[in-house]
């Protein structure tokens, strides 16, 4: 079937908040999607972000982000009033998130929810406690214990409570109750909310199709409490870390800086940890698109503590095993593999086995009619073709840094003849082409300019800050992409 998707993260919801939440403008959004036709609605992790702000730098692969929990739906079930999240500051610049701003503000609100909140008029708590054990307990004492240390890394902590030896954590339970419980009430309370908004989402005939990093980061609940996951030597520091390779684009590679995975422990246990965090996204989305997909079949290493990516050497990963075993549990899986950047025949030969869509990025397609990323290149329909991701500039942005060839091409190939009419062609060509799904940035129907783009790799501040207004989505801008959807069958 073929259907059509717009990529917009819940952080750039409309809100008065200062980040979009999963409340009334989540809601109508998704009215939105219904009234233009659009089947698939993605964001980015859910997770909770760290340095950086990047939802792909989290404290923990499972919990949500407390930033997107709905401050007027707590006040409907009498743990707010409006006064106490009113008076605060949320933004500086009405079209950016402000995440220090955030930090600063909206746990102190979740702290006021907290302490009204009584376990016994919200039946489902216990079950969720129960229900996610396994990761929610670790997580909440890291949360609680990062609190106590300032927000340091867990690497930064007094020695017996960094390395988790076994009394030491037992002493911080003992300390740390009561701020452990709120860490495990900010948890229920976004589950709470993401899954009213999913059944809202889905019963409008939409799927949300998520995403799950690769990598974990350093300063995370899972590199602090289960440290036989990742390549780390004895004092529990990583051997090596993730990262590109040194291409045209980046003459000094990509570091990452995330912990590397120890794979012959992970095949010991039989992927377990692995297919439970599939199982889990699995459950959280309709859709679920792993990033850096190629690292399974083999990742780059950097020796720990280099300030770039130009040493490094590639290590073979776990291969098609791991998936094979993940649907013998799991059943058939629906995923898209982001399968971008250095693509070599083994990595092609493991997509194949998979048979999961692979994503074609129509920005990096005009160099020459060759050129795979083109839609007559396209080998199937087993595809998700994206005008541009969140790592990409907008369509108006992306046209400004095309070099003479490339824009003559363009031009030519979408047959335009203005450099204007360009972010519209593509968006045609996306919708056109044969892929099962064409996928776009909001910020590509709203006409965003290059300010508008959520992130560029490898740079630290001033990424996704990307917000809307709830005047930018019209009922002209739905007709406008219905129509677009109907003449190209995705509707």
């Amino acid at each position: 079937m073929r259907k059509s998707c717009i990529l917009m993260h819940i952080s750039s919801l409309p809100s008065n908040y200062g980040i979009g939440k999963m409340g009334k403008a989540a809601f109508d959004f998704v009215d939105f999607l219904k009234s233009a036709g659009v089947k698939c609605w993605q964001i980015l992790p859910l997770s909770p972000t760290s340095y950086g702000d990047s939802p792909y730098q989290s404290f923990s692969v499972h919990a949500g982000n407390p930033y997107f929990i709905d401050f007027e739906v707590l006040e409907g079930d009498g743990l707010l009033e409006r006064h106490e999240y009113d008076m605060f500051d949320w933004e500086n610049e009405p079209d950016k998130v402000d995440y220090s701003l955030l930090y600063d503000n909206c746990y102190d609100v979740l702290h006021i929810a907290y302490e009204r909140f009584k376990p016994a008029k919200f039946p489902d708590y216990r079950k969720f406690c129960t229900e996610n054990k396994k990761w929610l307990d670790e997580y909440a004492l890291f949360m609680a214990l990062k609190f106590r240390y300032d927000g340091k890394p867990w690497y930064s902590w007094e020695e017996d409570i960094s390395m988790h030896r076994a009394k030491a954590v037992a002493q911080a339970k003992k300390e740390l109750k009561k701020d452990i419980g709120f860490h495990k009430f900010i948890q229920f309370e976004f589950s709470r909310q993401w899954k009213v908004l999913k059944k809202y989402a889905n019963d409008s005939g939409i799927e949300i199709i998520g995403d799950i990093p690769i990598y974990c980061a350093l300063d995370s609940v899972e590199a602090w409490a289960s440290p036989k996951l990742f390549w780390f030597d004895k004092e529990r520091k990583p051997v090596a870390v993730a990262g590109c390779p040194p291409d045209d684009f980046s003459p000094l590679g990509q570091l990452w800086g995330n912990p590397l995975y120890d794979w012959d422990y992970h095949k010991k246990t039989g992927y377990e940890w692995w297919i439970d965090r599939i199982g889990a996204a699995s459950k959280l989305y309709d859709i679920v698109r792993i990033d850096h997909f190629r690292g399974f079949e083999s990742y780059y290493t950097i020796p720990y503590g280099n300030e770039d990516a130009t040493v490094g050497e590639w290590k073979k990963g776990p291969n098609y095993e791991l998936f094979k075993l993940a649907e013998k549990k799991l059943g058939k899986l629906d995923i898209i593999a982001e399968d971008l950047g250095f693509i070599t025949p083994e990595v092609r030969k493991m997509l194949d086995k998979c048979g999961y869509p692979g994503m074609k990025v129509l920005q990096f397609g005009f160099s020459d009619g060759r050129n795979e990323y083109l839609p007559h290149n396209y080998s199937s329909t087993n595809y998700y073709a994206y005008t541009g991701t969140h790592d990409n500039e907008t369509l108006i942005g992306w046209v400004e840094t095309l070099d003479k060839k490339s824009l003559k091409f363009a031009l030519k190939y979408l047959s335009v003849k203005r450099k204007k009419d360009i972010p519209a062609a593509v968006v045609r060509a996306a919708w056109g082409s044969v892929a099962e799904v064409a996928a776009a940035q909001i910020q590509d129907f709203l006409d965003s300019p290059k300010e508008g783009r959520m992130n560029t790799p490898s740079t630290l501040g001033g990424n996704w800050e990307f917000r809307t207004h709830a005047s930018d989505f019209t009922p002209e801008l739905a007709k406008k992409i219905k129509k677009l959807n109907k003449m190209y069958n995705r509707a």
